[in-house]
């Protein structure tokens, strides 16, 4: 029904509406008369208009009218964010707290029928103590079968077969090169040789006659005894087949005296030396650098045992060949090796004054006796397995 149809409990009276009097066109019309019919149709018009407007106002669906929302106030939005806050905190409470109780319950429960099995007393399944035992045991358990899975499948796996063989060829390599370092470090802290003790002289002021044969040089202090090769040629591969059989004689042009003799008498062995190179003496003077000023040396030569009493030390580069010669007026010994043990970057020279027989009655060393030096080298180590291959010397 429309709003605006009336009730059918009212009954419908017509309303009476007032209609202007025909006016005949014969007869003539006032002014007065025109203005009030004017008036009449206009109020008509009027009246049509208002109803039909009230009418849609009052009848249009799609017309609302309200208020605008308030929005919400600072108080309000953090009420709402304390209210999401309880409520995710409450959550996740009830579900780990859910989650312990079932690994409790899962733990009591192993625990009992382990107890009835082997029929031991009852353990109150509130325990803490029986709880953090038996986690731990399960823990343990699992980690040791998961390492022993792993290294199953590890060993079962071929794909490490080139890694490890390449790391054994590279550890190989390394040995092959570095071994001299290893070994020459372990020689340094063991006696290199083994001293006979008849030949440890008390009295260094006694000249001792010995075999003319015996060539040994004898330090006390480092327990070295070895013989020298005094006929020996300077250049490097003489040197080195030289020291495979003991020291070897390093005479050169102004450092050319032989023990007895006025001058400087050079002579040279290994600190150390690679593993595969043959020889007793490849770690004869891996505690040279010991020597103090003021130790003992003894060497034989020609019969006679000469003793020298060490005045100093130094450390040169392979090329100060010209360290070996300066004039001097007394018989003098210097020993040569390489420094520091297990490389050859530099020489050690240990210089020794004669001090018995006396030094005055010592010789003059021939003129020009000795050899030039082709390298220009003091004598070394063998080279390394990287020099050898890539042709160093």
């Amino acid at each position: 029904m429309h709003p605006d149809e009336p009730s059918p409990s009212t009954p419908l009276t017509p309303t009476p509406q007032t209609h202007p009097e025909p006016v005949n066109s014969s007869t003539p019309h006032t002014p007065s008369q025109q203005e009030a019919a004017t008036d009449i149709v206009r109020s008509q018009v009027d009246s049509v208009y208002v109803n039909a407007s009230d009418k849609q106002k009052q009848t249009n669906p799609y017309h609302r009218s309200h208020d605008p929302n308030p929005q919400p106030t600072q108080e309000q939005w953090k009420q709402y964010h304390s209210a999401w806050q309880d409520y995710y905190q409450k959550y996740y409470e009830r579900y780990y707290v859910g989650h312990v109780h079932q690994a409790r319950q899962a733990l009591e429960t192993h625990a009992q029928a382990q107890t009835a099995t082997e029929q031991a007393p009852a353990l109150s399944s509130g325990s803490e103590v029986f709880d953090k035992d038996e986690a731990l045991y399960d823990l343990r358990s699992r980690l040791l079968g998961n390492v022993h899975e792993t290294a199953t499948k590890v060993k079962k796996s071929r794909h490490f077969v080139p890694i490890t063989a390449a790391i054994c060829v590279m550890l190989l390599f390394l040995f092959l090169q570095y071994n001299r370092v290893l070994i020459g470090t372990v020689k340094a802290y063991v006696s290199p040789g083994s001293i006979n003790p008849q030949n440890i002289i008390v009295d260094p002021s006694v000249s001792t006659v010995v075999d003319k044969n015996s060539t040994q040089l004898v330090i006390p202090k480092i327990n070295v005894d070895v013989p020298v090769d005094y006929g020996v040629s300077t250049d490097y591969a003489a040197q080195m087949s030289a020291m495979t059989r003991g020291l070897a004689y390093f005479g050169i042009p102004g450092a050319s005296s032989k023990p007895g003799q006025v001058g400087n008498t050079p002579i040279a062995g290994h600190s150390s030396n690679d593993i595969i190179d043959q020889g007793d003496y490849k770690f004869i003077f891996a505690q040279l650098d010991r020597l103090q000023k003021g130790d003992t040396i003894y060497t034989n030569y020609l019969g006679t045992r000469y003793t020298y009493i060490v005045s100093r030390t130094e450390v040169v580069k392979p090329n100060d060949i010209n360290k070996l010669v300066y004039p001097t007026t007394a018989p003098l010994l210097t020993l040569i090796t390489c420094t520091p043990v297990g490389t050859a970057l530099n020489r050690l020279l240990v210089t020794a004054e004669q001090v018995s027989p006396s030094p005055g009655g010592a010789s003059v060393a021939p003129t020009d006796s000795g050899k030039a030096v082709t390298n220009g080298e003091i004598p070394g180590n063998s080279p390394t397995i990287f020099e050898r291959l890539f042709g160093a010397r």
